[in-house]
């Protein structure tokens, strides 16, 4: 017999603080489950490329003779526009169609993955790229949004268990698969490939996605509400916070006038703020709904994921270049250093999405204590240990922090997300992915600038290994540090919700109003 229809309820909390949420799709279970895995591998394109492309720059730099500065925005100018668009994106996907915003933004990506695979020179490379941010913040939003709506109480925390999964393979098996094509291609042409690969992957999403994901349009006799003014000054927020970053690269010519953008920044969110509040004021939709962050889990989850993807993306690349640059390893070899940590956290992301429900935040504390022993153990390694071990000892290491950060990832998106309407899941969901997306620019950029300023400074006076051995201590300690906040941050939660519980108030409500 087929399965009935899930019926709409009432939202009940359960333990610790994660409440069942209904889901609002009226689909069999098999179709919901259909859908999801559709949305998981659109995410993971997307964060595939994000990595992928890090073993490439030193082959990329050779080939198209591009300076770090170059290098750092092929990298992280794809991060900006991804973080541009996020937000009003997840807007216009909970006022109308996500599945329309997943096949326009896979259509986007995939002719900008040509563009890149043809560019002839670094500025038509860095082009392609900005745009490809652009496509990725179309259709991400659409992930989170789609998995609130499909799934509700304990289902959704292993849904979330298997994106959390799904991105911990993708983030750390991408060098992997980024040095694998570059192997296969040459060592002019092979990181062409990287690009190639995403088109017929892109294609078969397509027709996935208009196969298999459910109608969610919005029918409203109302105009779609984007608040131009609130977007413009998001974005002026956006690109002056992440500006001077993006042009950190700790080469002795970097202009120390960059960083007055951030009193820029300063300004810009000053007036985007009261301007959101005047505009909810007048009983209109506001860009972002400000009364989300007065609810404690959301924005103890949110300031979590930005401090956890500050560091971690930090802590691949410099991974890579050490092992690259440091030890002379193929990229192929180096990025296979990173397979422990992604099958680790494919397990764990599954396990802490089913513990998460019944421990609540502690999951998270575990995880974050594995990551920063995973951090220091990288360094003691590469310090210490022979280089002909040191690869064999780091990916070792690396499986460790793969176990921890599974336990962050999934369990922390389900306790972010948890106490948020279910129609405003597509923008709590894109504000959270802003923050790591701003926290991956940042982060690189302060451990890339830690890096190279290092080897500028030191080149001539030490023996190269030496050199590389401090580059990669310095760079590691800014991915220490974040890693840090982010486990102080979780504290603070944990120590919250114990006060709730023992209140007997163990849920809270988002108190802003859906769309």
């Amino acid at each position: 017999m087929p399965e009935p229809e899930p019926r709409p309820t009432k939202t009940s909390s359960t333990a610790r603080g994660v409440p069942a949420t209904t889901a609002v799709i009226p689909l069999s279970s098999a179709a919901r489950w259909r859908a999801f895995w559709v949305c998981v591998s659109v995410a993971a394109i997307t964060i595939l490329d994000m990595t992928k492309v890090n073993v490439a720059l030193p082959s990329i730099g050779e080939v198209l003779d591009a300076g770090s500065t170059e290098l750092q925005l092929i990298v992280s100018g794809f991060v900006l526009t991804f973080g541009l668009v996020l937000v009003p994106m997840g807007r216009l996907g909970d006022q109308r169609s996500r599945r329309t915003l997943f096949v326009v933004g896979l259509s986007l990506y995939t002719v900008t993955s040509i563009v890149c695979a043809l560019a002839p020179t670094a500025a038509v490379l860095l082009v392609g790229r900005l745009l490809q941010g652009v496509a990725a913040g179309i259709q991400m939003p659409q992930v989170l949004g789609m998995a609130q709506e499909l799934f509700q109480g304990r289902e959704r925390g292993r849904a979330f268990g298997l994106f959390g999964a799904t991105i911990g393979i993708a983030t750390a098996f991408g060098p992997t698969l980024g040095g694998l094509l570059i192997a296969l291609g040459g060592p002019t042409d092979g990181w062409r490939l990287i690009f190639w690969m995403n088109v017929p992957l892109c294609l078969a999403a397509i027709g996935l996605a208009l196969w298999l994901l459910p109608d969610t349009r919005t029918r409203s006799p109302r105009p779609v509400q984007l608040d131009p003014i609130g977007v413009l000054l998001f974005g002026l927020s956006v690109i002056s916070l992440m500006w001077p970053f993006l042009f950190t690269t700790g080469a002795p010519t970097d202009n120390p006038a960059r960083w007055w953008l951030l009193v820029a920044f300063a300004l810009f969110v000053s007036a985007f703020i009261a301007w959101e509040r005047r505009y909810a004021a007048r009983g209109r939709s506001p860009l972002i709904p400000l009364g989300l962050f007065r609810v404690s889990s959301y924005r103890n989850g949110t300031m979590l994921q930005t401090a956890y993807f500050t560091a971690a993306p930090a802590m691949f690349l410099m991974t890579t270049l050490f092992l690259q640059i440091g030890l002379g390893l193929e990229p192929v070899y180096a990025g296979m250093v990173s397979i422990g940590f992604a099958l680790a956290s494919a397990v764990t992301s599954w396990i802490g999405g089913n513990l998460v429900s019944t421990h609540g935040r502690i999951v998270v504390v575990w995880g974050l204590v594995a990551m920063l022993a995973c951090v220091g153990g990288l360094v003691l390694v590469a310090l210490y240990s022979d280089p002909a071990w040191t690869p064999y000892l780091a990916a070792a290491v690396m499986t460790i922090g793969g176990a921890g950060g599974g336990l962050v990832i999934a369990p922390n998106q389900t306790l972010t997300l948890a106490d948020v309407p279910v129609k405003q899941g597509g923008l709590a969901g894109s504000v959270g992915q802003l923050g790591q997306r701003i926290g991956a620019a940042v982060g690189t950029a302060v451990a890339l600038s830690l890096f190279y300023a290092t080897i500028y400074r030191e080149s001539g006076s030490h023996d190269s290994l030496v050199v590389y051995h401090d580059a990669y201590a310095f760079g590691m300690l800014s991915v220490g540090v974040f890693l840090a906040l982010a486990f102080l941050v979780s504290i603070v939660d944990l120590t919250a919700r114990r006060a709730r519980e023992r209140r007997g108030d163990p849920t809270e409500t988002a108190g802003a109003p859906a769309p």
